[in-house]
């Protein structure tokens, strides 16, 4: 059963279809038989990479030891992972699961978060989204980390282009629009079911301008569409094959391997039938010249809190490098370079107390 966290009565779902099918496959999908995947080691471990940056935590002994793990989703839209121009993160996820609750927690970060990113504070702020661009998972992890003072303990990144491989290997799905838009030489009709194979998905999830909840609208949309696969009868089955894998190898990287796989299917795959969505909810707000999410101090400790305790940690202060809204003031906002756990303000062109980092 899914228990959905309200916050400003919305319900944002989580935003990256296929980031969500890959967690099911990687926490549930290994159910439908450990010799099927034990087959297909190779190919799960050739998408392994090393985000370089050290562990806060013993992942080893966590995993060992049965204890809360988190885990930082990330999709990216830019081709495949062989590209010199890596693009940005178009969406990201931190996911906790806890064996000991029997609970998983799903958090939601915009990707125009305003933050100063660790090692380029100078071009603060910046969008989150800028981390992977600029210093690939390992920057967007620490970014993560500080931003919430939370401890990530695995990273999945996933290529857009997977979700066309994933609708077409289970014969397209159904979903009924929510609004009649058009995208990508696709129309769509609010109310009339239609059957989608994987582009049309994708330009179906991808829209967003046109949607009067924006950003949220296309969350609603990625929604549909992931339930319309793992509805649909046998689907995630027919995803664990050596032929599937291999295609999407190339589309998925991960420092997780095909040992902490089994291992996180065989101890902690109960704790993802109770699972808790919540987001990262902040107001626009154009900074260096960007349009930016700025946040309450208020709501980035509650989702700090809402994080740490799906890790079963104590409470602590929410991170020091998020940009936080101090006044409801709609001025054109700069910052500067120093955003130290100390720093109250940022330097803004007219108002120089309407923002700052952390604490």
């Amino acid at each position: 059963m899914v228990d959905n966290v309200q916050h400003r009565k919305k319900t944002h779902p989580v935003r990256n279809t296929v980031l969500v099918l890959i967690l099911l496959l990687i926490i549930g999908g290994l159910a439908y038989g450990m010799s099927r995947y034990r087959s297909l080691k190779n190919s799960v471990n050739s998408s392994f990479k090393a985000s370089g940056l050290t562990k806060e935590r013993n992942v080893t002994s966590q995993l060992s030891s049965k204890k809360p793990i988190s885990i930082l989703l990330l999709g990216t839209d830019t081709g495949s992972f062989g590209r010199s121009d890596r693009g940005r993160t178009d969406s990201m996820m931190v996911v906790t699961i806890n064996p000991k609750t029997n609970k998983t927690t799903v958090t939601s970060v915009p990707r125009d978060t305003a933050v100063s990113i660790p090692g380029y504070t100078s071009d603060s702020p910046s969008k989150i989204n800028a981390a992977y661009a600029w210093g690939g998972t390992k920057t967007t992890i620490k970014t993560v980390q500080k931003m919430l003072n939370i401890p990530i303990d695995f990273y999945a990144l996933v290529n857009l282009g997977g979700l066309k491989k994933v609708v077409n290997k289970v014969g397209g799905v159904d979903v009924t629009p929510t609004l009649s838009f058009s995208n990508l030489g696709y129309t769509f009709k609010k109310g009339i079911k239609t059957h989608m194979n994987g582009k049309k998905a994708l330009a179906y999830v991808d829209m967003r301008y046109k949607d009067p909840q924006g950003d949220y609208g296309r969350q609603t949309r990625q929604r549909s569409v992931l339930m319309a696969i793992v509805h649909k009868t046998g689907s995630v089955s027919a995803l664990l094959n050596q032929e599937f894998i291999d295609s999407i190898s190339s589309e998925t990287q991960t420092d997780l391997t095909f040992d902490d796989l089994t291992m996180i299917a065989k101890d902690y795959r109960t704790a993802t039938k109770n699972v808790k969505q919540t987001h990262l909810q902040g107001a626009g707000k154009e900074l260096n010249d960007q349009s930016m999410e700025v946040m309450k101090k208020s709501e980035l400790q509650r989702v700090t809190n809402f994080i740490r305790n799906g890790l079963s940690l104590s409470y602590k202060k929410t991170g020091s490098i998020a940009v936080f809204s101090s006044t409801n003031s709609k001025s054109k906002s700069r910052s500067s370079s120093s955003t130290g756990t100390n720093a109250t303000t940022a330097n803004s062109g007219t108002n120089n107390s309407d923002y700052g980092y952390g604490y």
